[in-house]
């Protein structure tokens, strides 16, 4: 008996071996090494597509998982699913790890989106009426965010302009009395018909064919702070494939395509 099960023990052994290989720096096919990032779709997978002849050629193998929440690809990164991912602030990822307790770093900063208004009723922040409906992310980084810039441009008060933590809460003063709601940023856009104003990041404008810079009513400036980063897990910030990966994605190829192709929307922060 023992004579049959040898064979069968040896092939269950090698399909064991072939299946190993997910996001610990596996090889792929033709001996690259395989790296796979989560990212959201724009601008960040599509930056990502953009670099990955230039990875080839460096004997990596960019394997480009999309996801179109906040949420997903830290945890999967965190538990080791996945190997990095881009797509989030750095105030955002200090936020999610304190919120959840995982331990993310950032590799390298690489771009900004800046953060908007958005109407479809209005033209000018100045015809927003009293008692308008605003809707604002919900998660805790970009909520502060858009708290921030309703502040900056007076429209409400805050007990610290410059608390990146802020709530509703913390509002001092709403002298237009805003009626604020609070949603998952990958819904906003989609409710932008039904409200009076909507504060969205730039990744989900783009995708909803929101020019940052022609629609929206008030936008971050080039020194806004919410620089989007390269993130992995501490054991893996020095790995050869995530700093070729870091690499690529400053290179002077990127910085060209991020100008080119957003038009200001996006800017390079390298």
């Amino acid at each position: 008996m023992k004579n049959y099960l040898l064979p069968f023990a040896a092939a269950l052994a090698l399909l064991v071996a072939g299946c190993s290989n997910g996001g610990d720096g596996g090889k792929a096919d033709g001996g690259m090494a395989t790296l796979t990032v989560a990212a959201t779709p724009v601008p960040h997978a599509e930056i990502l597509k953009e670099i990955k002849p230039l990875l080839a050629k460096e004997g990596v193998d960019l394997q480009i998982k999309v996801f179109t929440d906040y949420v997903q690809p830290n945890l999967q990164v965190a538990q080791k699913q996945i190997d990095a991912n881009f797509f989030e602030s750095d105030p955002y990822l200090a936020a999610f790890n304190k919120e959840r307790g995982t331990d993310l770093v950032k590799v390298i900063g690489v771009h900004i989106e800046p953060f908007g208004a958005y109407s479809r009723k209005y033209t000018s922040i100045d015809q927003l009426p009293d008692g308008a409906n605003v809707v604002i992310p919900n998660d805790p980084s970009n909520n502060s965010r858009a708290l921030l810039l309703l502040a900056q441009h007076h429209l409400i008060e805050l007990k610290n302009p410059n608390d990146r933590l802020a709530t509703l809460k913390d509002i001092a003063a709403n002298p237009k009395n805003l009626k604020f709601r609070e949603l998952e940023a990958a819904m906003l856009p989609r409710v932008l018909d039904e409200v009076d104003l909507a504060l969205i990041n730039t990744n989900y404008a783009l995708a909803a064919k929101l020019n940052p810079i022609k629609d929206a009513l008030l936008i971050e400036d080039k020194e806004s702070p919410y620089v989007n980063s390269l993130v992995a897990r501490p054991d893996d910030k020095d790995d050869p494939r995530v700093q070729k990966l870091a690499k690529a994605l400053t290179s002077p190829e990127v910085k060209a395509f991020i100008e080119k192709t957003y038009g200001g929307a996006v800017i390079p922060a390298f």
